[in-house]
């Protein structure tokens, strides 16, 4: 090891839907066993990586830094494989990016991650979800299983794109072989089989990067807007993660604004010469945070657009 970038999988020895999707992932290729990071498993194939943690991954942080440090290697992208938490207990299928820049600033989450901080968003987050929405129906083993996108939420902190590729979303499912198959076979194509997956600025200049601000947790917006070809996906902002206050004298104050500007930021950095465009659930906001929202993006200049504006945009393109 030394010397290379890499892309990092990272897997929770203690959490089954993580260590079945690494492991069967593993069992495609002749990945061969190296020197323990940190004490603990790791693996390579190719300029893929896979790091086996011995307990959790939300409070992680830094893993790039970390892995640099102890082989040389710089850690380009991480990919989070895990399980999914819900109390519907409906069998199911996500993708996230992570990150809660709606706290304090620097204050460290209650599922990790820090405030006012939004780690990039894997570029991989489309086109993984239009392959997802592809494949899912046409396999029997996971008849049965909801398909979503998941907002922006917990952590760890990291300063490279990520993702979290889950099953959810109980004990019942979390060792579901069939699931865990499935989106090992969907990381195997976009880490390993399809260039097209991965943002190249110089190929992709220009094309429409969306961000989503307001709805609930499972991005219904996100969920409609990036299964169209041609749009990539950053961050999804749901409707708590933009915390509103006026003042008595009427002034828009509030978290809401620098969760904005950090999704941003970071949404930027991981697709540069990309047309970075919003997309608001207006029925998730009053009339004059909806207004805020505006005028912060206006000033900003991003395009605030309609579903129906995007298609648009999408066929002329």
């Amino acid at each position: 090891m030394g010397g290379e970038t890499v892309i990092l999988i990272a897997v929770n020895q203690k959490d089954i839907a993580s260590t079945n999707q690494a492991n069967a992932l593993r069992e495609m290729d002749a990945w061969s066993e190296l020197s323990p990071v940190e004490g603990h498993p790791a693996y390579g194939f190719r300029h893929l990586r896979m790091f086996y943690l011995p307990d959790g991954l939300l409070f992680e942080d830094h893993l790039e830094k970390r892995w640099e440090a102890a082989t040389g290697e710089r850690v380009s992208e991480i990919i989070f494989p895990s399980r999914h938490v819900a109390a519907s207990g409906q069998p199911s299928l996500t993708l996230h990016p992570i990150g809660v820049p709606h706290l304090p600033r620097d204050e460290q989450g209650p599922y990790g991650g820090h405030g006012g901080h939004a780690p990039p968003p894997s570029p991989r987050l489309a086109s993984w979800w239009k392959m997802l929405l592809n494949e899912a129906p046409k396999d029997a083993r996971v008849e049965g299983f909801d398909l979503s996108l998941e907002v922006t939420h917990h952590g760890p902190t990291v300063n490279v794109p990520c993702l979290f590729i889950e099953v959810g979303s109980t004990e019942a499912t979390w060792g579901h072989l069939g699931a865990s198959r499935l989106l090992a076979n969907i990381m195997h194509e976009g880490l390993l089989g399809r260039p097209e997956a991965a943002w190249d600025a110089a190929k992709n200049a220009g094309e429409l990067v969306l961000v989503t601000l307001g709805g609930g947790h499972y991005a219904p917006r996100a969920n409609q807007l990036a299964a169209l070809d041609g749009v990539w996906l950053g961050h999804m902002l749901a409707t708590y993660a933009l915390p509103f206050e006026q003042t008595s004298e009427g002034a828009v104050v509030g978290a809401w604004r620098p969760s904005i500007l950090a999704a941003l930021e970071s949404t930027r950095r991981s697709f540069p010469a990309g047309e970075l465009i919003c997309s608001m659930d207006k029925k998730a906001f009053k009339g004059w945070q909806r207004q805020a929202i505006r005028d912060l993006l206006e000033a900003e200049g991003i395009p605030l657009l309609t579903t129906k504006q995007i298609k648009t945009r999408l066929s002329l393109a």
